[in-house]
This record gives structure tokens, sequence and C-alpha cells, in this order.
């Protein structure tokens, strides 16, 4: 199986790939029309990237492609809808890179509160300032509010208890029952935590319901002077609503993502938030630890292994919750060459389609039992030619 690596990974990894038998071709400089290029001339039937964008004319530049991994939680960078009407896979790695940008999270809150990014630049220009620099409110005793209690959101809960923050938190699944069970307060949507907190916490996935999550509803709740830190996506935030806040409240911001930052490795930057003093960033690094990057790797390569040896995609995000089925097919028959391709010829004979199906074969091998999924209820005559056909033992029809 050949496999392309179109963005940084790791070399432990890479060599798991190898040890699977895989043909990998790594080039972490592969973006847009080059990409597109080596899928055509690669025509790998697997492709891993990590912050590359993978869109239709890159899923048709390799018709052999079977799967996408985005080496990282989401992916929104990847155009799930074509791959989906291709029939390939897309799959991502969630959980792995989350204590990475936890910890990151909170490195920025403790440097917001004490200035250090101000500081070091300062000291970088020969500037000694103790007495500005020597105010600072401490985080003891303040709220921290979390928007998003995924994998991350949850691993920020402890962190903060330790530094003796309380935590109010909300997200679509959370539950008073469940918050009491962690040890936060429950809040039934983003502005009630804002109203609350002194740091507001960002940690949820981009979909088009959390596009803009943050808008200036949630912004107007937080108090003068709040610190808002972002190191989920940057449309999470409505970017023009944060300026006016910080303009007009004074609100602080710590952003690890932003609204037109560089697609590749370096770049130029020109945005008008970090000409805010209240303002600090990050280079989209969240997930960019040694140990998170292995993780990642690590959980990369579990996918692909599940894929050749077992035919099966962990982490699948482009897999119908529910098929047009209707009704199961349950065929019961004789471990023989033949005999599913005969009951599959007469389902399709009655125009019905097959919408999944498997097939689990008893101990011995003699016999086997097949669970085929049907979009109609086949006729009595369908039914008929099947159970008197070679082979088969028993036949059974419900519906769905």
């Amino acid at each position: 199986m050949r496999i392309l690596v179109a963005d940084k990974f790791p070399e432990p990894g890479i060599e798991a790939l190898r040890e699977l038998g895989c043909e990998v071709t790594c080039d972490p400089d592969l973006k847009e029309a080059g990409l597109g290029e080596a899928l055509e001339g690669e025509a790998p039937e697997i492709l891993i990237v990590r912050s590359t964008k993978v869109n239709l004319a890159h899923l048709e530049a390799s018709p052999r492609l079977a799967l996408v991994i985005r080496a990282g939680a989401g992916v929104n960078t990847i155009d799930v809808a074509a791959a989906s009407e291709r029939g390939v896979y897309v799959a991502n790695c969630p959980g792995k890179n989350s204590v990475a940008v936890a910890e990151l999270a909170f490195a920025h809150i403790l440097a917001a509160d004490r200035r250090l990014v101000d500081g070091a630049q300062d000291l970088r220009e020969g500037r000694w300032n103790k007495k500005g620099y020597s105010r600072a409110r401490g985080i003891k005793g303040t709220t921290l509010g979390l928007l998003g209690l995924g994998k991350i959101g949850l691993e920020m809960i402890p962190r903060a208890q330790a530094f003796g923050m309380r935590v109010v938190a909300w997200s679509r699944s959370l539950t008073p029952e469940r918050a009491e069970e962690l040890g936060v307060d429950h809040a039934d949507s983003p502005a009630a935590v804002a109203s609350e907190a002194d740091v507001l916490s960002v940690h949820t996935a981009l979909t088009a319901d959390t596009r803009g999550l943050v808008n200036e509803g949630v912004l107007a709740a937080l108090r003068p002077g709040a610190l808002l830190v972002n190191t989920s996506r940057d449309a999470v935030v409505d970017q023009a609503a944060l300026v006016r806040a910080i303009e007009e409240r004074g609100l602080r911001a710590a952003l690890d993502v932003f609204e037109g930052e560089p697609a590749g490795g370096a770049g130029e930057v020109d945005s008008e938030l970090f000409r805010f003093p209240g303002v600090q960033g990050s280079h989209h690094i969240g997930a960019s630890t040694e140990e998170a990057q292995l993780a990642v790797a690590s959980e990369a390569v579990r996918i692909v292994r599940g894929m050749i040896q077992e035919g099966r995609v962990y982490n699948c995000v482009n897999l119908a919750e529910r098929t047009p089925a209707t009704h199961l097919l349950v065929v019961r028959h004789r471990d023989e060459v033949g005999v599913l391709a005969g009951v599959l010829e007469r389902v399709r004979s009655a125009g019905i389609n097959v919408q999944e199906m498997e097939n689990v074969v008893f101990l011995g091998a003699r016999a086997a039992c097949a669970r085929i999924q049907l979009d109609g209820e086949p006729p009595r005559g369908t039914l008929g030619e099947i159970e008197g056909a070679e082979h088969v033992l028993a036949v059974s029809v419900t519906s769905l």
C-alpha cells in the first residue's frame, strides 16, 4: 500500500508505517497544486496531512485514494463532503494533543496575567520597568470560563483547580449532573459563561453551529479587562467583534489562532489584533510538542494498521449515521463459494439496493450468517428463491 505524507510527521511514525509493509513518500512542503501533482504522480491509497488543505481537485488527482488521515483533531481543512461523494474515508486523531493544547492555554493565561510577553520585549530592547510589571492580579480565586468540554476542555479543569480557580463551563452535551461530577459550575449558554468569567477559554471544534460562536453578545457579557483565550479555531470567534471589544471595553486576548494567519510554516503577519497592547499571540502551535506529535503519529499508524489488517477505519468521520435501509435480511448458509453471490443477485433482480452487510462465520467454518440491510422489502418470490437455493439454511426479514 502506498502512502503520501504531505506534512511534518515524526520519523518513528514513518518507520512504523514502513514496518506495516507500506511504501511511504514524505514531503512536508506539499501544498495546493504541488499536492495535486504529487497525488497524481504517486497514486497513493492513503494521504496523511496535518494543516495542509485537501480539496476536490486533490481527491480527483488520485483515483486510487481510499483514505485521508488528518494527523490532529478536527477535519476542517479537508473537503469531507467531496471525499464522501467519492467514497474516500476521512479519519482524524482526536484527543492525542489535548494535554499540549491545554498547557499552551494555561501558558497564555499566566503570561497575560504577568504581562510576560511585553516584559520580555522591553528587556530585549534594553528597557527595565520593574515598577510597571510588578502589578498583576494573580489567578487564584478568579473564574475560568470554558466553552466546550471535549478532551482539551476536560484537561483544562484539573489545571485550573490546581491554580485555585473556580471553573464554569458550557457545552451542548454538558448536564448539571455531569458538571457536578467534574467539580465545575454549569452554565446554560456561552453568554452565561462569559458573564461569570475572568478568563474565557475556547475549546470547541469548528462546525456550522460553532462558527462565530463567540460573537458580539458573548464578548459583551465579559467584564471589562477580562481575558479571551482561543486555542481552537479562528472562525469560532467573530474577529471584528473582538477588535471592537478590545477597543471599547479594554478586553484582553491571547490567541494561538486568528483570522488571516499564514498557511505555511513561515510568512508575514498583518493583523490589527496584535497592535493592541492587551493582545498576545502564538504561532498556531497548540499541538506542537514532541509528546503530542508522537501520540498523534501513533494514532495515525493505528488507523492505517486497522485498514490494512482488519478492513476497518478507526475514527472515521464521514460514514452515514443512518442509511436509507428499511429492512434487514438475515441469511444463514453453508460457508460455500457462490452462496452470497446468488443471494445478492436475487436482491439485485428485485431492484433493491444493499446499504450495509456483514457475513460472520461460525466455529469450524462450516456455516455462516449474512446480515444484509436493504432499502426495500424483498417480494415473497425473491425470498422463496433465496430460501430454496442450494446451501441456504434459513432466511428471515425484519423491518428496521
